[in-house]
């Protein structure tokens, strides 16, 4: 049987708590430092809360210290990771090599010990099967794809590790990094704030102005190099297929009532892939989740959805127009006024058009290519159309496309009441008179109670009692009575009556409500003195050294520890962090401006009978033509945009004042 792992993000305590009650089998969060997220760090007191909360239905924590470590450092982040072992976390997720070389056999003279699995980070670059081999052979237990991989690829590294036992984990919601991860260094060099250090500034979502290479501008203010993000909700199956047993949403700078609504999606599409294939796969935790509203993704903050290179094409990734996020379409101006915005509301197909409400949150793009946005004050409903009353925009006319970027409505459902997870727990009764003749219904007499109590992660309980009661009279109403007792919760447990011998049906003791509940209770508290039997992790032994091959900065070794930990050491520290190479690729990626565009050369040269039709009117397919650069700019910086078409990649470089 193959156990299926929702992973959510934890910004914080409480946001780890609602995304285990919603239905994930695992969080990961950060401690208070060396994590990839700078400004969502957590003390380990709140990740032991956190573990405790998790572990009641075997459900993982993961810590993140995932960033570069500095030879300073080598000591503090041993001492961190030590402390959040004992904390109760249930592995690390780690970019640097140094903690590797730390949590291994070889170094027995190191104590305490580090002992957790650990995860490869996704800023260890897996993009092949090649870089996963070795990640699996120096003994991580698990290694977290590069998000720009296809299903054809995730098929092959699973084929090239399939004999270490290592588990696949793939981001399926959220935000993307339009480079590969773990090479993006463009934050570094523009602000000396590393993303592989958590301190990225976010400059791919900044706007650029586009020029070629002989100073012609092709496009203005636009976030070329931001992405949509990532929604893989109906093709966790078709991952669970080629190995993928870790499903990640991204978001650990998200609020509660995003990580709730998305958790509960990805948590009932599992279930629903569990469900048609019982004989393959199982959840990796317990409990089943008591849910109030219907989750919709598209309600929550997203930049419009991609399913980036699972399936191999390229084109539709970009979030050009609104990288901060539009939400989802809404409807159109049909006129607007000094105080109001008349709309056609947006009807999906197959639904309901979109009620709007006070206080929600809308935007549109303005013909010069800007985003704004409004608040809706007032709604009144006319026909067909609705007129809100609010402070129109300026640049708003008619036909505008509006989006909805804050859903009051839907914030108030997530906020109402929070879901509940219960675990299962099975009751069997037997009950019966201690004389051989049942005296009549109105004397009492002495009953044998055994009852026997079974959680669904396997721990037992068992409870016997000697009692005085009389006959109950009616059989059928007792019966009912026990079922409903026995059909009620226990603090986070709740509990179900197997069928009742049909034998001891004509003979059960008259007992009140409150006797029976008192006897769920005691063999719940039974059941909770005991740690909930959790399904295990593959843990791997680390080697503490790892095959690097040919050492370059994109290696990301500033550590002597990290650096002697590689095959073969590093004669030096090249991190872009500590030496900035006048040269270096500051971004790597599968997504392609031109191919963005559906302009790329490759698959429709000049010539061909089908030329290339630019994807943005303001864009001829001439101005793309050729294996020249295209040129970026933002206040003051300037990239260069190369095309590597052999490898079907776009290389980011910064461009020096002086060139």
């Amino acid at each position: 049987m193959i156990s299926l792992e929702l992973l959510a993000p934890a910004k914080s305590l409480s946001v780890g708590i609602a995304a285990i009650d919603c239905g994930a089998d695992a969080v990961y969060i950060a401690g208070p430092s060396f994590g990839a997220r700078k400004d969502a760090g957590n003390s380990v007191e709140d990740i032991a809360q956190l573990c405790l909360y998790a572990h009641r239905y075997g459900a993982k924590v993961f810590a993140a210290v995932n960033t570069l470590v500095y030879e300073e450092e080598v000591d503090p982040v041993r001492r961190l990771a030590l402390s959040l072992q004992a904390a109760g976390v249930d592995a690390l997720i780690v970019q640097d090599m140094s903690l590797l070389a730390l949590a291994s056999a070889a170094s027995p003279d190191v104590r305490p010990a580090l002992h957790l699995p650990l995860h490869a980070s996704t800023q260890c670059a897996i993009l092949d099967a090649g870089r996963a081999r070795q990640l699996a052979e120096a003994g991580f237990s698990r290694l977290i794809l590069e998000r720009q991989l296809s299903l054809e690829q995730i098929r092959e590294i699973r084929r090239a590790t399939a004999g270490s036992g290592v588990e696949l984990e793939f981001f399926v919601h959220g935000a993307l990094c339009v480079s590969y991860s773990g090479q993006c260094y463009l934050s570094e060099a523009l602000c000396g704030r590393s993303a592989n250090r958590g301190a990225c500034v976010q400059a791919c979502r900044s706007r650029y102005d586009v020029y070629d290479g002989q100073g012609k501008r092709l496009l203005h203010g636009k976030a070329v190099l931001s992405l949509k993000d990532l929604n893989l909700l109906a093709r966790l199956g078709d991952l669970a297929a080629e190995g993928v047993t870790s499903f990640k949403v991204e978001g650990r700078l998200k609020n509660e009532s995003y990580v709730r609504n998305v958790v509960t999606a990805y948590s009932q599409a599992l279930d629903a892939l569990v469900a048609a294939r019982p004989d393959r796969y199982e959840r990796a935790s317990f409990g089943r989740v008591l849910s109030h509203f219907t989750p919709d993704v598209n309600r929550t903050f997203n930049r419009g959805y991609t399913g980036l290179y699972l399936d191999g094409r390229k084109g539709g990734w970009a979030a050009m127009d609104a990288s901060k996020g539009m939400g989802g379409e809404a409807g159109r101006v049909r006129a607007s006024g000094r105080d109001f915005v008349e709309v056609e509301p947006f009807r999906p197909e197959g639904g309901v058009p979109v009620v709007f409400a006070p206080g929600d949150g809308l935007s549109f793009v303005t013909r010069d290519g800007e985003v704004e946005g409004f608040r809706v004050d007032t709604v009144r409903v006319s026909g067909t159309a609705v007129r809100l009353g609010c402070r129109p925009p300026v640049g708003i006319g008619k036909g505008a496309r509006l989006f909805r970027n804050l859903d009051v409505a839907f914030e108030k459902i997530l906020a109402a009441k929070p879901s509940q997870r219960l675990l299962g727990v099975e009751v069997h009764w037997d009950c019966r008179p201690v004389a051989a003749e049942l005296a009549a219904s109105d004397v009492s007499q002495t009953w044998e109670l055994e009852l026997r109590a079974r959680s669904e992660d396997g721990r037992e309980a068992v409870l016997v009692r000697t009692l005085s009661a009389p006959l109950a009279s009616n059989a059928a109403r007792m019966r009912a009575l026990l079922e409903t007792q026995f059909s009620k919760t226990s603090g986070h447990y709740a509990c179900r009556l197997l069928p009742v011998d049909d034998a001891s049906v004509q003979a059960l003791p008259l007992l009140p409500a409150s006797t029976l509940n008192e006897f769920r209770r005691t063999l719940c508290e039974q059941i909770d003195r005991e740690a909930c039997h959790a399904k295990p992790l593959h843990h791997a032994h680390p080697t503490g050294q790892i095959s690097c091959g040919d050492h370059s900065y994109k290696s990301n070794l500033s550590n002597s520890v990290a650096a002697s930990a590689c095959v073969p050491p590093s004669p030096s520290l090249e991190a872009f962090e500590l030496r900035h190479q006048p040269d270096a690729e500051l971004m790597r990626s599968r997504y392609c401006l031109r191919a963005e565009l559906g302009l790329c050369p490759k698959y429709a040269p000049r010539g061909s009978s089908r030329p290339a039709a630019s994807a943005r009117p303001e864009v001829s397919a001439s101005d793309f033509a050729g294996a020249h650069p295209l040129f970026l700019e933002n206040n003051g910086s300037r990239l260069r945009l190369d095309f590597d078409c052999r490898r079907c990649e776009m290389v980011v470089r910064l461009v020096r004042p002086s060139e």
